[in-house]
């Protein structure tokens, strides 16, 4: 962290405006050399940016200067609000990196650096990452949580007990006394249970959570000529698949992201589900079949010219009859028996009603995942370390060794480490800070 490193930290394209960051030890040079001056610390100045080879002007900008430690990075930072011209941002980002000791940062390197400065967690980091990834209102509550440290404070609570139990089982090893033993090991799986207990209703919602930030899946299935393809188009208000009165013409998967009801949702249309001798299609089918096991709820279609009972499945299925009134609205007031809506994609007619039970099928799959402390697979994994070694603490007895039992609580004691980030942390801050865009 000897350079100083410059980005831009607002979208790529051209805009009215466009954020260009600076974090390091250079930054006050930066602004000296640029901009004529170092402005007041969280004090917006207007400042005309001056190439220093040159004395071109760039741009005239709005310049603030937050000193560290009491900035984003912990370091001194600088925001160059520019015009969001590509000439002028491409200009103003070569002046910096021409400067000694300046260059481009690498993805998710400021926040990186807040880590390491002590700023935040890594789980909060984490939570940074998904409030820029949120794409519906529940992805942006739950990373709201996560970025204010939610998780960090139970994690922070559950190492302070744990480092007292710790301590009890040192104690013990460094100034043994053996009458004290059986008094101590109930004190010790008593703390033991109570931790394990939190935990593992924690990671009770560990699932939920990591859904709602990949959001819930819906298949839409059924037998060929069903109006599958139809519904896709209709639900994603684009034409994304090819709709043919020819049974057989989706050949594999389509996937459509979709806000329901402030839920994230991944439609996948499918091929139709029949016995084929097409090779191509064979393959679509058995791809289809497949991704009915991993859906939060089957979109079952049917229609009058295609019938076909669905399979049985693990999950929720909706039932729905198809081309019901041959395009023509509104919808007949009767049903086929086993049927639960009528729709006609073409016409729009029954749309409302199959929206509103999808928005409720997306909010039973993902609501409590805005509430849940455990919001990606790393954190699980790490909880699903100290579980097991808490369950061993607590099935230990006075027989057990007094150091196997410290030994589990150290090792517990390092995955919450690892969880937030204060110890053996430098083999996966590559691995997560990859996923951050470049001016973050």
């Amino acid at each position: 962290m000897a350079e100083t490193i410059v980005a831009l930290a607002s979208g790529v394209g051209r805009a009215g405006i466009a954020v260009i960051r600076l974090s390091g030890p250079s930054v006050r040079f930066g602004l000296e050399t640029i901009a004529g001056g170092v402005p007041q610390p969280r004090r917006a100045a207007l400042r005309r940016l001056k190439d220093p080879e040159s004395g071109e002007v760039l741009d005239e900008a709005l310049v603030v200067f937050f000193a560290g430690p009491a900035s984003f990075t912990g370091e001194d930072v600088a925001e160059l609000q520019v015009h969001g011209g590509r000439a002028i941002i491409s200009g103003v980002i070569a002046a910096l990196t021409a400067l000694p000791g300046f260059r481009l940062a690498e993805r998710g390197e400021f926040t990186r650096r807040a880590v390491a400065n002590g700023r935040m967690d890594l789980t909060s980091a984490e939570g940074i990452a998904s409030l820029v990834e949120a794409e519906t209102g529940s992805q942006r509550r739950q990373a709201l949580r996560q970025a204010g440290g939610a998780l960090e404070r139970a994690a922070t609570a559950w190492r302070q007990r744990l480092a007292a139990l710790l301590a009890l089982m040192e104690a013990e090893i460094d100034f043994p006394d053996e009458e004290d033993v059986p008094i101590l090991f109930q004190s010790v799986r008593s703390g033991a249970g109570a931790l394990l207990a939190e935990i593992e209703a924690a990671l009770q919602g560990a699932r939920s959570g990591e859904r709602l930030r990949e959001g819930a899946v819906m298949v839409i299935a059924g037998p060929p000529n069903a109006g599958k393809s139809t519904l896709l188009n209709a639900l994603a208000r684009r034409d994304v698949a090819i709709v043919s009165p020819i049974a057989g013409t989706t050949r594999d998967t389509l996937e459509v992201h979709l806000d329901l009801g402030g839920y994230p949702v991944t439609l996948i249309d499918t091929a139709g589900l029949r016995e084929t001798v097409d090779v191509v299609e064979a393959i679509g089918v058995e791809r289809a079949r497949a991704s009915l096991d991993r859906a939060d709820l089957v979109i079952w279609l049917e229609a009058g010219d295609a019938r076909a009972d669905p399979p049985d499945l693990p999950v929720p299925l909706l039932r729905v009859f198809t081309k019901q009134d041959g395009g023509q609205a509104p919808l007949p007031q009767t049903l086929p028996a086993a049927f639960e809506l009528g729709l006609s994609a073409r016409s729009g007619a029954g749309m409302p009603a199959l929206l509103k039970r999808l928005e409720e099928a997306a909010r039973a799959a993902l609501e409590s995942g805005e509430t849940a402390l455990v919001t990606r697979e790393r954190h699980r994994r790490e909880l699903e370390i100290v579980k097991a070694h808490l369950a061993l603490v607590q099935a230990a007895d006075e027989t057990t060794p007094v150091e196997f039992v410290a030994e589990d609580l150290r090792l517990a004691v390092r995955a919450i480490g690892r969880l937030t980030g204060r110890v053996d942390i430098d083999e996966i801050y590559d691995v997560i800070f990859r996923e951050f865009c470049i001016g973050k």
